[in-house]
């Protein structure tokens, strides 16, 4: 059974930060939940690339792109790649591209929306921070969970 943000809410408000209403959704799981990995960059996506690279063992990575909406930092073959390598999910705070072929893939995407231009590969961007976005501090090793409700953030996994 999958677990929902309202429950969370409901059981758990005291415990949790929740995002502000701002991402859509783009991949084709629509829940997802799982330990939080970081990357704080600005329309570059070479440490996004670096770290959906490793196993994800069900994670989910957060990036803080800063909310640029002048490119996109995950595509359909980084998202592949994510999928593949075991990641429960994406929090882009930033854009996407090649939306229909996201809906596809098997793991949970969410962004502030879509562009259809790619970002520099200049190897720039933090990865392991603590990032701020969406009225949320956010610490890698905290636990997301995220559906069609929202996106909420605990210090550790309440379920």
């Amino acid at each position: 059974m999958a677990i929902k943000t309202t429950d969370l809410c409901d059981e758990h408000v005291e415990q949790l930060r929740i995002l502000s209403p701002i991402f859509g959704d783009y991949g084709g799981r629509h829940g997802f939940s799982g330990v939080i990995e970081t990357v704080k960059t600005f329309e570059d996506n070479s440490r996004v690339r670096e770290v959906l690279e490793t196993p994800g063992e069900g994670r989910v990575l957060v990036v803080d792109g800063a909310g640029s909406l002048r490119c996109a930092l995950v595509g359909d073959q980084l998202a592949a790649k994510a999928r593949d390598n075991g990641w429960s999910g994406l929090l882009v705070y930033g854009c996407v591209r090649d939306a229909a072929d996201l809906a596809d893939l098997d793991i949970g995407i969410k962004a502030l929306n879509t562009h259809p231009c790619r970002s520099q590969k200049n190897n720039a961007g933090e990865v392991g921070v603590v990032v701020t976005l969406a009225g949320a501090t956010i610490k890698p090793g905290e636990w997301l969970c995220a559906d069609r409700d929202g996106i909420v953030i605990a210090a550790e996994a309440l379920v």
